[in-house]
């Protein structure tokens, strides 16, 4: 059975915007492995020197030049800071990340968020909402991202915070790196899907003015609506010629279903220059391996059939406290297999989901809880995916990723709202060491007071542990000496304050300061 992310939780305008598997022990084969990075500064994340990675990247310019293209789901939302505040006393320290903010709005799910950007200083600019999002799009550049797919919540006709954020999101891309695109998705699960078509029509022919839009070689702007099912085939129509006629603006017409997409590519199809799909987020209904007719790989390679690009989703992981829910991602496994799916399925394009929508626990961007270690996983598998030959490891690594509770573990805050298993891959209680490896070595990972060893080969592996009480570190020796360490920053308890079900992550090759 095809196995879809419905009815993706969406949230009121936030108050500070309107107001401004792998057993223990086994070793993972190198075409099955993936993601993980450590915590940095604001400032050091603007550049990537090449040692913070297992592999020395190919250059820009060779990335760059592949037709497949990475884009990262950017919310205008959720930027590195709502109010250019002392990080300790900022808007996300007072009301997202306390579970009595905002009034006690969310109180009853243990706060809105369980993470947050990395941290900057309090800025003397008056530009530090367009300094901030010029970071973001450094960090996402260095990366080796094409561009970010930003999520359109608002739109020119009613202006505001999200309006405006957006318009300097692109002016950020333009400034700082011209190469650095950004895709238009209007979120038609939210209020602009109440919008007509001529209003969405104006407002996206607006923003196509910016040379950071990401049109085709041909000069096509390139829409890709989040959740298009929303509207139909005739909807879309009008808009499509509004868009060409009045404002002289061609569209490829890139949709993307968050229901089961068999049920509206084949009438899409006419209208479409490709087709992409939210997807789920843990290995059981992300398994490469499923030959089945409703596998991921099929379901990419019928889109394809009707000879429509794809656009295959890759992600970390989800966790939903206001929506009650959350999906085992199994460590990276989730992130790991959904690379290969892309890489398998010769997937057109990919969306990271998503950069940093911290209210779903999917965040890629550098967070206060696992700094850039998804990236700099993620930039392998990217490397990969765009030269089509996995890149050979230069220097040795090992990525630990870890819940810092049991998943059944009660929260001591008066939650009167627990996050539920989803469905999918089981639940677990698990410490993984991912290795990049340039020869055979020994990892060791310790939990607490128990260490589980593992003997890993050159390339890529993994190193599962069970999860207890404590802290959590992993060391790689070889011939009796260390060639990588690292302890996660983050210890495990069993009395958790609130519930949080999401993993955080360090990285060996970026210590925390």
């Amino acid at each position: 059975m095809t196995r879809i992310l419905r009815g993706r939780a969406r949230r009121a305008l936030p108050l500070a915007v309107l107001a401004l598997a792998v057993p223990v022990g086994q070793s993972l084969p190198a075409a099955a492995a993936t993601t993980s990075t450590t915590t940095t500064t604001v400032a050091a994340a603007t550049t990537v020197p090449a040692p913070a990675l297992p592999f020395t990247p190919p250059a820009k310019s060779t990335l760059r030049a592949s037709s497949k293209k990475v884009f990262a789901h950017y919310m205008p939302n959720l930027p590195i800071s709502l109010d250019n505040q002392a990080p300790a006393t900022d808007y996300y320290a007072r009301n997202y990340l306390n579970p009595t903010g905002e009034g006690g709005a969310h109180a009853a799910y243990g706060g809105f968020v369980r993470d947050r950007p990395q941290t900057r200083p309090q800025i003397a600019d008056t530009a530090w909402r367009l300094r901030d999002l010029e970071t973001e799009v450094r960090q996402a550049a260095t990366a080796g991202l094409d561009g970010f797919s930003v999520d359109l919540l608002q739109l020119g006709d009613t202006g505001g915070q999200l309006w405006t954020n957006t318009k300097l999101l692109m002016q950020a891309a333009s400034t700082v790196d011209p190469g650095f695109k950004v895709m238009l998705m209007p979120d038609m699960s939210s209020s602009v899907g109440g919008k007509d078509a001529a209003t969405l029509a104006k407002s996206l022919a607006e923003l196509a003015k910016s040379p950071s839009a990401y049109k085709l070689a041909d000069g096509r702007l390139v829409v890709s609506p989040f959740m298009a099912e929303k509207k139909t085939v005739a909807w879309w129509t009008t808009f499509l010629n509004t868009m060409k006629t009045t404002y002289a603006t061609p569209v490829a017409f890139w949709p993307l279903f968050v229901g089961n997409e068999a049920t509206y590519a084949s009438s899409f199809a006419p209208i479409s220059y490709g087709m992409s799909i939210w997807g789920s987020r843990n290995p059981l209904w992300n398994n490469p391996l499923n030959t089945t007719s409703t596998g991921p790989v099929a379901r990419a390679d019928k889109i394809q059939a009707l000879g429509k690009k794809f656009m295959q989703p890759v992600s970390v992981q989800d966790e939903r406290p206001r929506s009650s829910i959350y999906d085992e991602a199994e460590n990276t496994t989730n992130l790991r297999n959904t690379w290969q799916i892309a890489i398998k399925s010769g997937a057109e394009h990919v969306q990271l989901t998503t950069w940093n929508d911290y209210v779903e626990g999917s965040q890629f961007a550098p967070s206060a809880k696992h700094g850039w270690s998804y990236l700099d996983i993620n930039a392998y598998y990217l490397a990969w995916y765009k030269t089509g030959t996995a890149p050979t490891i230069t220097r040795d690594a090992a990525y630990v990723t870890h819940r810092t509770q049991p998943y059944a573990a009660k929260p001591s805050f008066a939650q009167t709202k627990l996050m539920a298993w989803r469905g999918g891959s089981p639940a677990r209680d698990t410490v993984e060491a991912l290795t990049f490896l340039t020869a055979p070595a020994t990892v060791a990972v310790t939990v607490g007071t128990k260490t589980t060893t593992c003997n890993a080969p050159a390339g890529v592996a993994t190193c599962v542990a069970p999860l207890a009480a404590g802290t959590v570190k992993v060391t790689v020796t070889r011939a009796g000496a260390s060639v990588a360490a690292v302890t996660s920053p983050h210890k495990v308890t069993t009395t958790p304050y609130v519930q949080d079900l999401q993993y955080v992550a360090a990285s060996s090759l970026r210590p925390v300061a």
